[in-house]
C-alpha cells in the first residue's frame, strides 16, 4: 500500500485506479479478525439471549449490556492508548462497526456511543476535556449521547432554538432548549449538546453533564422498530453548564456537527453489512428447512435468485466501505506525520472523504432495506411472525434510510460536494466533462479487441464515468446557478456517481482477489450480474436527466452517446446468479 495514488473525495470521477492500491476485507489480519471474532462472541453471549426484554423498553439492561462491551474494550477501539483505548485504524474501527451491527437495537446503542456520544470530544476536546470524559467514555464508566436535532430543526440543523448566554460571573453558560430522537438519552452520562451563544447565527457545541440541574430526560419513544434502544426528548431549563465545557471554538459548532455527520455515515455504511449478514444467514438457514411441495424452498430458482442479489448487493456494498477506509486511513497518516493534534487530523481526514460518505450511506441502507425485504419474501408468512429473527431485522433496518442525514439529503450532497470540491480544483471535473462533451458524435463504448476479463469490466465503469461526466456538463450548462432547485436531475446524476463507485469497487476487489487467490469465478460472476444491473440503472437516470436539460438539436446525439456508453456484453445472469445462490445454500450462511 506504500507509494500510491492517494485520491481525493470524488476524484474517481476523473481518475483511474489500479487494483494494487486499494484495500480489500481479504487483506483483514490476525488481529483484526480476532477483534471482529469478539465482538461476534459479545453479540452471542450477551445481546442476543437479551433482546426480547431490552426491546420492552428496559434501559438498566441496556445500560449494563455497553457497560460489559465497555469491559472488554470494544468502547475504546478508536480511542488513543493514552486515554485509555486501543488506538486502532479506521479501518479496523469499520470492521467492528459492520460486525456490531448484527447486534439490532444494541448496536444502535453502541454505536452512538461509540461514535457520535464519543468522537466529538475526542476529535474536537481541549487536552482536560479528553482527559475528563473520554477515558471514562471508553472504558464504558460513562454513556455517551449526541444532542443536535430539534422538534423544528431536523435536516435543517443550524435552524436550532436551544440557546445559550454567558452568567453574569462568566463562570457557566445557563443553557436552555430541548432535543429529540436522542438515542441512548435514557441512561446517558455525557451528552454532546448544539446550541447558538446569545445571538449567534451558528451554533456551538457544550459538554453537558445528565446530572446537571435542570436536565430533564423524556420517556422513551414507541418507534417501529430498534425498540431496545432508549430514544427520548431532553430538556433544558437554565442548565449551568462550565465555560471550560464548550466544546471547540464559539461558533464551531455546525463544523463539528457536519463532521461527526459524515464519520456517522461512514461507520453506518459499515454498520448495516453485519446486519445485512446476519439477515441472509437467517434466510439460507431457513430455506434449506423449509419445504413446500415436497422439496425444499431453497432448490426454487425464483428464490436462488433473491437470495443472489441479497449476496451481490451486500458484497458490493461491503468492497467500497473497505476502499475509501483504507483511503482514510492513508490520509490520516500523512496528516499526522505532518503535524498536527491526532483528533482533528483524524476528523479532518474523515471528513474530507464526503462523496465516499454519503454514497455508503444510501447505497448501504437502501442495500439492507432490500436485503431484510427480501428475507422476509423468502420466509413468506413466517417472516412476518414475531418469532422470527428478520422479522425484528426488517423493522430494525427502516431506519437507516433516515440516520444521520435522510437518503434524500445525501442523494443532493453526493452530487453538490463533488462539484463544490471540483470548483475548489481538487481534480479536474468540468475540463473532463468539456472536453467529453465537445466530441459527442464520436463517442463509442471502446471496445478493443482480445480484452482480458478486467480490462473489459474496467472499460464498463470508465464509460459509466463519461456518461457521468456529461450529465454533469450539460445540466451545468443548461441550469447554471440554478441546478440546485433542480432536484430530480441531481438525484439522476447521484445515482449514476454512487452505482459506479460501488461497482468499480467490486470490479477492483476481484482484480485483486484474484492476483492473491488465483481463479475468482464465483466472484468474476458477481461482478458480471452487477455490471449487467448497473448500466441499466446508469442509462435509465442519465436519459432522465438528459430529457430535463436537451434541446432537440442536442437530444438525439447525447442518447446515442449515453447508448454507446452503457452497453455491455449480454451475460447469462441467470446462470451466474444460479452459481452464486448454489454456495450461499450449500454452506448455508454468507462464506463470501
Amino acid at each position: 500500500m506504500e507509494n500510491i495514488k492517494l485520491l481525493k473525495s470524488g476524484e474517481f470521477l476523473v481518475s483511474e485506479v489500479k487494483s494494487k492500491d486499494i484495500f480489500i476485507p481479504e487483506e483483514f489480519n490476525e488481529e483484526q479478525r480476532m477483534i471482529a471474532q469478539t465482538c461476534s462472541d459479545f453479540l452471542e453471549t450477551e445481546v442476543y439471549p437479551n433482546l426480547e426484554k431490552v426491546e420492552k423498553s428496559d434501559r438498566e439492561l441496556m445500560k449494563i449490556m455497553l457497560k460489559k462491551s465497555g469491559d472488554l474494550g470494544l468502547m475504546g477501539i478508536s480511542i488513543p492508548e493514552e486515554l485509555g483505548g486501543f488506538g486502532q485504524s479506521f479501518v479496523t474501527q469499520m470492521l467492528v462497526a459492520e460486525t456490531t451491527g448484527a447486534g439490532y437495537s444494541f448496536s444502535v446503542a453502541y454505536m452512538a456511543h461509540c461514535g457520535i456520544g464519543t468522537l466529538p470530544i475526542m476529535y474536537y476536546g481541549t487536552k482536560d476535556q479528553r482527559e475528563r470524559y473520554v477515558t471514562k467514555l471508553a472504558s464504558g464508566e460513562f454513556i455517551g449521547a449526541y444532542c443536535l436535532t430539534e422538534p423544528g430543526a431536523g435536516s435543517d440543523a443550524n435552524s436550532g432554538k436551544t440557546n445559550a448566554r454567558l452568567t453574569e460571573d462568566g463562570k457557566h453558560y445557563l443553557l436552555n432548549g430541548q432535543k429529540m430522537w436522542i438515542t441512548n438519552a435514557g441512561f446517558a452520562d455525557t451528552l454532546v449538546v448544539f446550541a447558538k451563544i446569545d445571538v449567534d447565527r451558528v451554533l456551538s457545541a457544550f459538554i453537558v453533564e445528565s446530572s446537571y440541574q435542570g436536565v430533564v430526560i423524556g420517556p422513551d419513544e414507541h418507534k417501529m422498530g430498534i425498540k431496545g434502544s432508549s430514544t427520548a426528548q431532553i430538556y433544558f431549563n437554565d442548565v449551568k453548564v462550565p465555560v471550560e465545557n464548550l466544546l471547540g471554538k464559539r461558533g464551531e459548532g455546525f463544523r463539528i456537527a457536519l463532521s461527526i455527520l459524515h464519520m456517522g455515515r461512514l461507520k453506518l455504511g459499515a454498520n448495516v453489512l453485519g446486519a445485512a449478514k446476519k439477515a441472509i444467514n437467517d434466510t439460507v438457514k431457513y430455506a434449506n428447512e423449509r419445504k413446500q411441495f415436497g422439496v425444499l424452498i431453497s432448490t426454487f430458482g425464483a428464490l436462488k435468485h433473491k437470495m443472489a442479489q441479497q449476496v451481490i448487493r451486500l458484497f458490493a456494498s461491503e468492497s467500497a466501505v473497505y476502499r475509501v477506509s483504507s483511503d482514510i486511513d492513508t490520509l490520516i497518516k500523512q496528516l499526522t506525520v505532518e503535524g498536527g493534534d491526532y483528533g482533528r487530523t483524524s476528523i479532518e481526514a474523515i471528513s474530507h472523504y464526503a462523496v465516499e460518505a454519503a454514497i455508503l450511506k444510501v447505497l448501504g441502507s437502501e442495500m439492507l432495506d432490500f436485503v431484510a425485504d427480501e428475507a422476509v419474501q423468502i420466509h413468506g408468512g413466517m417472516g412476518y411472525s414475531a418469532e422470527m429473527a428478520v422479522e425484528r431485522g426488517y423493522r430494525d433496518s427502516r431506519i437507516n434510510r433516515i440516520f444521520e442525514g435522510t437518503n434524500e439529503i445525501n442523494r443532493l450532497l453526493v452530487v453538490d460536494t463533488a462539484m463544490k470540491r471540483a470548483m475548489k480544483g481538487d481534480f479536474d471535473l468540468f475540463g473532463e466533462a468539456e472536453k467529453l462533451y465537445s466530441d459527442l458524435a464520436n463517442i463509442t463504448d471502446g471496445k478493443r479487441a482480445g480484452e482480458s476479463f478486467f480490462e473489459e469490466k474496467s472499460r464498463y465503469t470508465k464509460n459509466f464515468k463519461k456518461v457521468i461526466l456529461i450529465s454533469v456538463h450539460g445540466a451545468s450548462k443548461r441550469f447554471e446557478k440554478n441546478l440546485i432547485y433542480e432536484q430530480e436531475v441531481l438525484n439522476n446524476i447521484a445515482e449514476m456517481m454512487m452505482e459506479t463507485y460501488m461497482s468499480e469497487s467490486l470490479v477492483l476487489r476481484v482484480e485483486k482477489m484474484e492476483s492473491i487467490k488465483g481463479e475468482v469465478s464465483l466472484y468474476k460472476d458477481m461482478v458480471d450480474v452487477n455490471l449487467f444491473d448497473t448500466a441499466a440503472i446508469v442509462r435509465k437516470s442519465a436519459l432522465e436527466a438528459i430529457s430535463a436539460f436537451c434541446s432537440p438539436e442536442s437530444c438525439p446525439v447525447l442518447i446515442e452517446a449515453v447508448e454507446n456508453l452503457t452497453r455491455v456484453e449480454c451475460v447469462n445472469v441467470k446462470d451466474a446468479r444460479r452459481r452464486i445462490a448454489g454456495k450461499l445454500i450449500e454452506d448455508n450462511s454468507y462464506k463470501f
